[in-house]
């Protein structure tokens, strides 16, 4: 069934001064309703009576240098902890800036360094006592006395931020000369909270012309920290460690009822990034953080309403305490949500954001340099991040796409410009046959670990879409769900302390990732009653799939806490004793699509099955894929997922067989697993969508068994009346 083009609206374009007849053009040619300024542009004069929204960048940290400099006490600070130095006599010097970019830091030294720094012996994890040390401000550098020789040490310190992080990066990214770098100020504190509100003011009423505030965001930068050569240092997209100062931080020991300590925010030198099981002052930080910004900003939103304009969060940069799945978002009144669109998992991310009235994706490539240059291949960056954005938007519509960056660039690749305009048509087809009812969702899956719905969608996601090759095998389960007929929930051990009941209604529970990291739960599965909920659910009939070390954690006689359930169990070297003869392949429905060797990605060694547990597939006397029946339930294990078309098609057909559904399989359906069927039952309509760069065949099985053949092009999306 041919669906009318839809050829006007739900885009954003980028522009500048230099290419006014060019936005005036991509207007016309992508259907673009929106216009956004970009860091290091200006909005142009030409455009302000334009018939579109315009959307104006508006920093609430920076571009505002007069303000910083005139009151360096509200300049942002950020917690750093040094290397590690080993003592090796009675006397260490440590230069605290060392492998740091001198320009974007500053010690703080102004306030009470023995309350807000902190020496450690890490060898003993004993604080060193401030009377034992003493900072030299000419030279940089704490001297420890009396240091214990062939003892290591780390002194954790305040810096100022003298140059806002992401203006940096763009700085270096897009080699620009000849400009001021910008200095982070902290709106949380008395000064500068008064001033920002009248700043804010001042700027909506000298820009009549703008109809949406994009804040950018509010109100602390995501930890990104650059070395001495201007190369990133250290990069958390959840990190926490830039949201503090004293100001801050006496609040919040005043809400806690006990002292504040460095460490707590230091973690050792992890600086509690999301791999780290949280700890309760850490987790009682980031709340008290989310209740303070959320009033900070809905007091910003409050303005932006009162003054006749829509509000707008970027999700990243500044967005630190702006969690968008917990329960103070909601109160700060945001119209709208724009992010970044790296795959199908951060798609996700901005879609599933509840308590707004519409999400807005920023798709790639950016129009930086350093794609956008002589020899480069933007249209290849745009299907990929298309195609595998596409997938995740069939299940969950974002409502608005846009692009960010230079746009002087992009105009000097014609076909960029025409591959872009096919793709804004084909969003705003699939938007209007599926926005507004839930997809045909086939099971309900728990996603279980330490984090619950706080990180739903941001698993194993170190810094958003970028490839690691110690997690690429466990953010493809994430990325495989994020595109998926499944109703994904994302749990945490909490919750199922607060009610174990909150298994009732899943399907199948999935524990993913490396022992003893917060994405498998450590010593968690220690808690009885956390084990005996889980169990329970799989011996009543419940499912469990296991990827990675899933529930790993050494303690009473096993590795695996869930081994007796799973049946597989990982060899640590404490049971070599131990004779293992369970080593036979079995054929199994899981495998019934595959056409090729199983890619488990960088897998796990050292994994063998348990007597009466089937393995799938075992390497060099190593199981790679097993599965155990449970009472009643069913569990899998596997040893790494990375995403494909084919490995999402094993996930696929393992959450089927977990939860005792095998027979129904075939409803919308396709054998072929580069092609997906995705069902709209209440706007009677489905569609079957081509996820590969070339023409497939397949048989395609409607909700009522019934199937019939269809060729589809390369990308193809074709939809259906049920």
């Amino acid at each position: 069934m041919a669906v009318k083009e839809h050829t006007k609206g739900r885009v954003t374009i980028p522009t500048d001064l230099d290419v006014v007849p060019e936005t005036l053009e991509l207007l016309e040619k992508w259907g673009a309703d929106a216009i956004r300024d970009c860091d290091g542009t200006d909005y142009p004069e030409e455009l302000k009576n334009v018939d579109a929204k315009v959307y104006s960048t508006y920093y609430t940290t920076r571009k505002d240098n007069a303000w910083a400099k005139a009151n360096p006490d509200e300049i942002q600070q950020m917690y750093i902890m040094t290397p590690f130095y080993t003592a090796v006599d009675e006397e260490l010097s440590i230069h605290l800036m060392n492998h740091l970019y001198p320009d974007m830091l500053k010690v703080n030294d102004h306030d009470d360094i023995t309350r807000w720094w902190e020496v450690i012996d890490r060898t003993t994890g004993e604080v060193v006592s401030p009377e034992l040390w003493n900072y030299d401000s000419d030279d940089g550098d704490v001297t420890i006395h009396g240091a214990e020789p062939f003892h290591d040490y780390t002194v954790s310190f305040l810096a100022y931020i003298m140059w806002d992080p992401v203006h940096m990066y763009n700085a270096v990214t897009n080699d620009w000369k000849d400009f001021e770098k910008q200095i982070t100020f902290d709106v949380r504190q008395p000064k500068t909270h008064k001033y920002s509100m009248e700043r804010l003011r001042k700027f909506i009423k000298d820009n009549p012309h703008v109809n949406v505030i994009r804040y950018t965001t509010f109100f602390h930068q995501f930890t990104l920290i650059f070395d001495e050569l201007a190369r990133e240092k250290y990069v958390d997209w959840y990190g926490y460690s830039a949201s503090v100062s004293p100001y801050i931080l006496e609040q919040f020991e005043k809400e806690a009822g006990y002292k504040f300590r460095p460490e707590y925010i230091i973690d050792q030198g992890y600086m509690n990034n999301p791999y780290r099981i949280p700890s309760k002052e850490f987790q009682d930080f980031q709340a008290f953080q989310r209740r303070e910004v959320a009033k900070l900003a809905k007091e910003m939103v409050d303005i932006t309403h009162e003054c006749g304009k829509e509000a707008m969060m970027f999700l990243g940069d500044h967005w630190i305490g702006m969690e968008p799945f917990m329960d103070e978002f909601k109160s700060v009144g945001l119209d709208a949500v724009v992010g970044s669109v790296g795959n199908g998992a951060t798609l996700r991310l901005i879609s599933d954001i509840e308590g707004v009235k519409y999400t807005e994706g920023r798709l790639l490539p950016y129009f930086f340099p350093d794609t956008f240059h002589e020899g480069g291949d933007p249209v290849k960056e745009a299907k990929y991040n298309w195609v595998t954005a596409r997938r995740a938007i069939l299940r969950k519509p974002i409502d608005r796409i846009g692009y960010g960056g230079y746009l002087k660039l992009a105009m000097q690749f014609p076909e960029f410009i025409d591959y872009v305009e096919s793709v804004c048509d084909e969003f705003r087809t699939l938007y209007e046959n599926i926005k507004g009812t839930t997809p045909y969702c086939i099971k309900k899956l728990a996603v279980l670990n330490c984090w619950g719905k706080m990180r739903a969608w941001g698993n194993h996601m170190v810094h958003h879409a970028i490839y690691h090759k110690q997690n690429y095998s466990y953010a493809g389960v994430i990325e495989a769900l994020s595109g998926a007929p499944f109703d994904v929930k994302f749990i945490s051990f909490d919750d199922i302390r607060k009610d174990p009941h909150i298994l009732d209604d899943i399907d199948v529970i999935l524990n993913v990732g490396d022992a003893d990291t917060a994405y498998t739960g450590g010593e968690n599965w220690t808690d009885e009653k956390i084990v005996t909920a889980v169990k329970s659910f799989i011996y009543n009939g419940g499912g469990f799939i296991g990827v990675g070390e899933p529930a790993g954690h050494q303690y009473q006689g096993h590795f695996l806490q869930l081994a007796t359930v799973m049946g597989v169990e990982k060899e640590t070297g404490f049971t070599l004793n131990v004779d293992k003869y369970n080593w036979e392949e079995h054929d199994h429905f899981i495998k019934a699509d595959c056409t090729k060797e199983i890619d488990f990605g960088e897998g796990k060694k050292s994994i063998y099955a348990l007597d009466g547990a089937e393995i799938l597939v075992q390497r060099d006397k190593e199981v790679q894929m097993a599965v155990n029946e449970f009472g009643r339930g069913r569990c899998v294990y596997i040893s790494g997922l990375p995403y494909s078309f084919e490995n999402s098609r094993i996930l696929y057909r393992s959450i089927i067989w977990a939860s005792h559904d095998e027979e129904n399989v075939y409803k919308w359906f396709s054998t072929n697993f580069n092609v997906e069927v995705h069902a709209y039952v209440k706007n009677g309509k489905y569609c079957v969508v081509n996820n590969t760069y070339e023409p497939q065949n397949t048989t395609v099985y409607r909700g009522d068994g019934s199937s019939f053949n269809v060729e589809l092009e390369a990308n193809e999306i074709r939809w259906y009346e049920i």
